[in-house]
């Protein structure tokens, strides 16, 4: 494929309108070194201190980390905030369930080589990091070995050499971890590395950072985006309208204008977004700042996140009253991912 331009050329960079210009960026990178990781310091910034013996001692083995942007959207004194209730450690996390996997959704066993996993026709996915800017408690990879499966520590090569010499693969999609917590320098000698392969035609980034730290959308990163040869989709994960402030809609404003596609993937979570009207609420305020919603997932069955699964029966009931209250340009596809699926599936159809 050739060196095909979908962005806005950097010479045009003046014609982007005033309001989806970024404003004086911080250091993104110092804001990333600066998360909260200490559960205690996280509760004493929110006037929750008596909380702290809800926290296991060792975080139930899965740290805690989050930005301190996305802990200045949280509500102070409220110990059931939605978005502290994402991000906190708590006792039930230890607690066995039977059904609940260190690899619920087969990863490993998609595995073509180190980094690189094959779940679907048509399309891979690199692991191109384990690195995040923020440790979501229902994390699908919480367990996940990335000390071995990492692409980027094998500098790419075992996987590249895959994608170039599968030709059937057409769409390659950056995760992790998440693969904006990598510097915009290394995104770019991957993206570098899969210009030899003329069968790609998009390229999908999972990410969560343009929510919970916004400053990593600047002015290096989108000037990546738009020199890439590939239509860019950008899929970020918001479970909650509280998440999507104004430093999130300019972030979103800044990569829209570089003609990314933005998408959004929310998972379905007891005691954080189970409630019709809160689902409403972010599909409005996605569309108020030019996100599409598109998956609303059931909860992958990890070991130590049952304490947030819907059941089935009350998440169709709950979809069935989005549809009713919502377009069908802002209703998400309620869906599950099942090992071996060759897609991922409705949920009224995985029961």
């Amino acid at each position: 494929m050739g060196e095909r331009k979908v962005g806005i050329m950097p010479t045009e960079h003046a014609m982007i309108p005033a309001s989806t210009r970024l404003a004086q960026p911080s250091d993104w990178r110092k804001d990333y070194r600066d998360a909260i990781t200490c559960p205690r310091e996280l509760l004493a910034e929110l006037g929750l201190e008596h909380l702290s013996h809800r926290v296991p001692a060792d975080a139930a083995g899965f740290p805690l980390r989050v930005p301190r942007a996305f802990v200045a959207r949280m509500r102070r004194g409220d110990p059931d905030d939605p978005l502290l209730r994402q991000v906190l450690p708590l006792d039930e996390e230890t607690r066995y369930v039977p059904g609940f996997l260190t690899d619920a959704v087969g990863d490993l066993a998609a595995r073509e080589t180190r980094g690189l996993l094959h779940k679907y026709e048509g399309r891979a996915l690199l692991v191109a990091t384990g690195s995040c800017a923020v440790n979501c408690r229902y994390c699908f990879r919480r367990h996940f070995p990335y000390g071995e499966e990492t692409a980027a520590a094998n500098g790419w090569r075992a996987a590249i050499e895959h994608l170039l010499a599968n030709t059937d693969i057409d769409e390659v999609l950056l995760s992790g971890g998440d693969p904006l917590s990598l510097s915009t320098a290394k995104l770019a000698e991957l993206t570098d590395a899969l210009r030899a392969a003329p069968h790609l035609r998009r390229l999908r980034i999972h990410s969560r950072l343009p929510v919970v730290l916004p400053a990593r959308v600047d002015a290096a990163l989108l000037d990546w985006l738009d020199s890439l040869p590939w239509p860019a989709v950008m899929v970020i994960h918001a479970n909650h309208a509280q998440e999507l402030d104004d430093s999130v809609a300019e972030a979103c404003a800044a990569l829209a204008a570089r003609r990314v596609r933005l998408y959004n993937q929310s998972v379905l979570l007891r005691g954080v977004n189970d409630r019709a009207e809160t689902l409403v609420a972010l599909s409005e305020k996605l569309f108020e700042i030019g996100v599409q919603p598109y998956y609303l997932h059931q909860l992958d069955r990890v070991a130590g996140t049952a304490h947030f699964e819907v059941p089935e029966a009350d998440a169709l009931a709950l979809y069935e009253t989005l549809r009713a209250r919502l377009p069908g340009y802002l209703l998400p596809r309620l869906v599950r991912e099942v090992q071996g699926a060759p897609a991922k599936l409705p949920l009224s159809g995985t029961s």
